[in-house]
């Protein structure tokens, strides 16, 4: 049974730079579009040229795309100018892109308020500035803006932009819920009104967030006819985002109601990979990825509870809609204090720890545990620290070496060019094998001094932790007072992507945060296998 194609359209480097604290470099566009197309992406929308100088320096040069095909985002003509007059449709014109995307009101208030122009005006506009592309050798599609709010008020004139793209030579007609206030069924009803007079298969959704159901009508438009969908990875966007790709994609994959009707561009091999093209977005933007984000988030495949990890030991299936791998994910069975023997032999089964069942020395690491996370750990945020407690009490880690002592200081003064500063200086004083060795270093706080300091040099182990970088740091406040219980997470990874998180619970910052400091560091020599 042969099936349909969709068009996966992905907006990421445009409407997801209006996310806010977003502000993506001329390089990150070009590594950005590079994992889009490596994945199996359609159309990439790499900006608006002529908006600002690092989008029209990407539009100078096409990337060499091996899948996707490269598009530019502009305006149609401005009401009262000829398409030859005006500039952003000359810039569109001028772009070394393979597709344009214009954008156009398609709702009458908007036309009335926004633009102050008729609504003759607005469907000139469109046939005149898809015409101009469509000329120039261009692949061209309409954004028809504030969609669904304006079939509501004026569904004739909402129909006619539609109509005008379409029968002006536009390949796509995309349906935008700008304001991302309509819900799943409307969508899926207005689609399926849109379809009956402009076939399926020229029509798209861009659907945003506002109501947090941006793939879910991303997924009832396509039920309702719509062969193209418009999103960006991670769901970036203005306000609440856009539909997220990183969910669209594996649902179309692996939901038979979707996966049985149609076809993408993206391969069961690329879908392994998605969790990898997820976090490098975040790598990218330097921020945290959402642990429990749908498909690639790091909970996403997480069991807690005692009874749900015994289930999941005989078959995953009772807890997870899919295999993680498929999306290059993994499952992990946390050890927190609900947790059973299940849980913990889970655990050590997958770090490869050695154990045995009836040995009383497992009791006693799920008793230690608890009272651990009883007086403030939480290890089931900390796979690494937990590998460490593991190895400590059913067996031996090594003493790599010993810190014998360290000293941090936060100084402000004034620098050579009177400005004034606050820096951070370590000290740490390290045993390794006998050999004292004490290193210094400055940094922008007194963790990032430590950190630098006992990374500086610890003797023949300095080799195995060259590759090891602090990728997160985050610290939380137990309990209120002056003698407040501080719990730090830190976050690290290796020369390989690797990622491990490690944790200290002190009344002192300081000392909270060098436990886990230790903790990475060790759990680094432990992995490499460093001889002791």
């Amino acid at each position: 049974m042969s099936r349909e194609r969709l068009y996966l359209f992905d907006t990421t480097l445009r409407d997801g730079a209006q996310t806010n604290g977003v502000d993506f470099s001329l390089h990150d566009k070009q590594l950005i579009a590079g994992l889009l197309d490596e994945l199996g992406i359609d159309y990439v929308e790499g900006g608006y040229p002529g908006a600002n100088p690092s989008d029209t320096e990407f539009f100078s040069e096409k990337p060499k795309f091996q899948h996707a095909r490269f598009t530019a985002f502009g305006m149609t003509r401005r009401a009262g100018r000829s398409v030859s007059n005006d500039p952003g449709v000359a810039a569109l014109l001028e772009a070394r892109a393979d597709a344009i995307c214009f954008v156009a009101k398609s709702s009458a208030y908007q036309v009335r308020v926004a633009l102050e122009t008729t609504k003759e005006e607005n469907l000139a506009s469109i046939r005149d500035s898809v015409t101009a592309a469509k000329s120039a050798g261009r692949e061209v599609m309409l954004d028809c803006e504030h969609f669904f709010d304006g079939y509501k008020e004026d569904p004739d004139f909402a129909l006619a932009c539609a109509k005008a793209a379409y029968e002006s030579g536009a390949r796509w007609v995309v349906l935008c819920d700008t304001n991302g206030g309509t819900m799943p069924d409307r969508i899926e009803a207005v689609v399926r009104e849109v379809v009956k007079h402009i076939p399926g298969d020229h029509v798209g959704i861009h659907a945003h967030n506002d109501t947090e159901q941006a793939v879910a009508n991303s997924l009832a438009a396509v039920r309702g006819g719509a062969r193209q969908i418009q999103g960006t990875l991670n769901g970036l966007g203005e306000r609440c985002g856009n539909a997220n790709l990183c969910s669209i994609i594996p649902t179309l994959k692996l939901k038979k109601e979707f996966s049985d009707a149609f076809e993408i561009g993206v391969t069961d091999e690329k879908l392994a990979t998605l969790t990898r093209v997820s976090r490098a977005l975040d790598e990218i933007l330097n921020r945290a990825p959402d642990r429990h984000a749908p498909y690639v988030g790091a909970s996403a495949f997480v069991t807690k509870t005692g009874i749900h990890a015994s289930a999941i030991m005989k078959d995953p299936a009772t807890y997870e809609h899919v295999t993680p791998e498929t999306v290059g994910n993994h499952r992990q069975v946390l050890v927190s204090d609900q947790a059973g023997r299940s849980n913990v032999i889970a655990e050590l089964e997958k770090a490869g720890i050695p154990f045995d069942k009836n040995d009383p020395k497992l009791n006693r690491l799920i008793d230690e545990m608890k009272s651990r996370e009883a007086s403030g750990y939480a290890y089931e945020s900390a796979n690494a620290s937990f590998d460490l407690l593991a190895r400590r009490t059913l067996g031996k880690v090594p003493e790599y070496f010993r810190v014998e002592q360290f000293d941090v200081n936060v100084e402000q003064r004034y620098n050579a060019m009177g400005r004034r500063v606050t820096v951070a200086m370590a000290v740490v004083k390290v045993d390794v094998g006998g050999e004292t060795t004490i290193s210094a270093a400055e940094g922008n706080g007194p963790v990032n001094a430590l950190d630098v300091a006992l990374r500086k040099d610890i003797g023949k182990y300095q080799k195995y932790i060259e590759g090891l970088k602090l990728t997160d740091y985050r610290v939380r406040i137990l309990n209120g007072g002056t003698e407040a219980i501080t719990r730090v997470l830190i976050e690290s990874e290796d020369e390989q992507g690797e990622r491990w998180t490690t944790i200290g619970v002190s009344a002192n910052v300081i000392d909270a945060s060098f436990q886990a400091l230790m903790d990475s560091v060790v759990y680094k020599l432990v992995k490499s296998n460093a001889p002791s």
